[in-house]
């Protein structure tokens, strides 16, 4: 409302210009594979597996065989192992051009119009989104499924211009509604808070390959978890006119009349194959091949990875993308995204199913990076969704071993041995590993998965893939160093563009040092020694506009070879 001054006085007024765009929401675990549903290549944050279904799904069928893909099972675990948080970035095979999103079917609205009152869009890309077709009796879709959803327009108030709008599931019945999502009061009036774009959101992101960034397009964000707005051919701004009426348009027209009808419908006219429909074009578990990662090959893997090489924008501990091993070239790229962040590890496959020892020895040789770790053998596991027992490499279970590690201890323990390396859900490995096969391994930088009897199957490892010795090979330290650049440079971040003085340089000190002691206290540094004064912080240094600080730690090293010396005495010796 519009403030003037009629008389003398003082008027204050508000104007917020505080919002400040949220930043990225870290989490564990990013992946990267195939799914059954869901964007494409747009990394999507899920905090559970019943969100990951919900949003990616869970099982297909190829050939009559029910499947599951390695990213649902990978999922599974790694929230069953603890794991709060899951960056999950679709790859689907063939250009991305080829996926699009399903519309409605025409809502009618009151006037009959031609366009109708609203169109909306699934978020999710694919052929599985398309649920229109066919109605059988009692309402129930002949192309609707779990994984599609439908739309229906209730309590429409001609007087308010307010309706609701409920999205269900693509295989209810009308008696039997399974509804997902309930919208309420929602208006077609722009200027409205109400207003049905502003509510459930419109906006599209897709990635510029060329520009290598996502482009996001749409004035609001989308609040839905399976729909936007597509359009709104006929908004009505300002609804009610100022005698409290319903306004209408140019011609003479009511405003009601683009109100939508109670009414329901479907969704079609989307594009994508789930490759997984053709058994000729889908190898899966211990039959993927470099060739056919689960119907992918490796280079539909690129521009996911590519995505996630911006950690302004997703930030993440770890990162794995199930099935792609180092016989593929993208793991190169995977690795060296990595490393250029410095702020997240790679779990990466050496070798793909029926591999043996030299030849995953040999792979592991062609790596030389601290920012990746390679798990060995493939182990079986009963996927989820089908209940199928099938053989999977290690990446897609050791991310569910890291979230363990990190809930029960930190970052700085080691994600191995039997107090912290349990390959839960595990049935067995792809073969039992002697000492010696052990060994070979171990000095090959991989990290072996071993089989106990009565201890169960373990990661009994931590090297990192680094060559050099120094204690950046071991996973432990690595993550430690990860965890300490991490909460140090966002002190560091605060501090940029103040006053280069020595109160700004105790604002550090007061900050990482106590960090640094509870580090210190919870095992992961034997000491540690900040400097950021007068010493390393010279005139000239100030006068190029650089604040200086020096951080020495000495990192705790894990025992890892124990040495036990049984000495047989004499009788009467004294063991005084």
């Amino acid at each position: 409302m519009a403030e003037t001054l009629l008389s003398p006085g003082v008027l204050t007024r508000e104007n917020d210009q505080s919002q400040v765009t949220q930043g990225p929401v870290t989490v564990g675990a990013a992946i990267v594979g195939p799914t059954v549903k869901g964007p494409v290549e747009v990394p999507t944050l899920v905090t559970s597996y019943s969100d990951f279904t919900n949003k990616f799904g869970a099982t297909f069928v190829s050939g009559g065989i029910t499947l599951e893909y390695l990213t649902s099972i990978s999922a599974f675990n790694y929230f069953q192992q603890g794991g709060e948080t899951l960056l999950v970035t679709r790859a689907v095979s063939g250009s991305t051009s080829n996926y699009t999103s399903a519309t409605s079917s025409k809502v009618t609205d009151i006037a009959g119009n031609a366009n109708g009152s609203f169109i909306l869009e699934t978020l999710s890309k694919g052929v599985i989104m398309n649920s229109s077709g066919s109605q059988l009796a009692g309402g129930a879709l002949i192309s609707g499924s779990a994984d599609n959803i439908r739309w229906e327009v209730t309590n429409v108030n001609t007087s308010s211009g307010q309706f609701n709008l409920v999205i269900r599931q693509g295989n209810d019945t009308t008696n039997q509604k399974l509804v997902v999502e309930t919208w309420l009061n929602l208006s077609l009036d722009p200027n409205s808070p109400n207003y049905i774009a502003a509510v459930i959101g419109d906006q599209t992101t897709n990635y510029n390959s060329s520009l290598g960034y996502l482009q996001t397009s749409g004035s609001y964000v989308n609040r839905s978890r399976y729909v936007r707005v597509k359009s709104v051919p006929s908004p009505t701004p300002n609804y009610l006119n100022n005698a409290g009426g319903v306004a209408t348009f140019g011609d003479g027209t009511s405003y009601s009349g683009s109100l939508p009808i109670v009414s329901s419908g479907s969704f079609g006219s989307a594009n994508g194959p789930l490759f997984g429909t053709q058994t000729s074009l889908c190898s899966m578990y211990d039959q993927i091949s470099t060739t056919n990662i689960q119907g992918l090959v490796n280079n539909d893997y690129t521009n996911s990875i590519a995505i996630l090489s911006n950690p302004d924008e997703f930030d993440y501990e770890f990162i794995s993308v199930p099935g792609l091993t180092t016989q593929n070239s993208v793991v190169d790229a995977l690795i060296a995204v990595c490393q250029n962040r410095g702020d997240c590890m790679a779990i990466v496959d050496l070798a793909n199913y029926g591999s043996t020892i030299a030849s995953v020895s040999g792979e592991a040789n062609t790596l030389d990076s601290s920012y990746a770790a390679a798990y060995w053998p493939w182990v079986q596991v009963s996927a989820p969704g089908t209940g199928k027992l099938v053989w999977v490499p290690a990446s897609t279970i050791m991310p569910g071993v890291y979230a363990y590690n990190d809930r029960i201890a930190a970052e700085w323990f080691a994600p191995a041995g039997f107090t912290r390396g349990g390959l839960s859900g595990v049935i067995q490995a792809e073969r039992k590993l002697s000492p010696s096969d052990r060994d070979n391994l171990y000095i090959n930088k991989v990290n072996p998965i071993a089989t106990f009897p009565g201890q169960g199957i373990v990661a009994f490892g931590q090297k990192t893939l680094q060559t050099k010795a120094s204690a950046l090979d071991r996973v432990n330290v690595r993550r430690l160093l990860i965890a300490l650049k991490r909460y140090i440079g966002q002190v560091a971040d605060n501090l940029v563009f103040e006053q280069n003085t020595a109160v700004t340089r105790n604002k550090f000190l007061n900050q990482t040092n106590p960090y640094l002691e509870s580090v210190q206290q919870r095992q992961g540094l034997y000491s540690y020694k900040v400097v950021m004064d007068e010493s390393n912080n010279t005139a000239e240094t100030i006068d190029r506009n650089q604040l200086y600080g020096a951080i020495y730690i000495q990192p705790t090293k894990t025992a890892e070879f124990i040495i036990l010396d049984f000495n047989i005495t004499p009788t009467g010796a004294s063991f005084a």
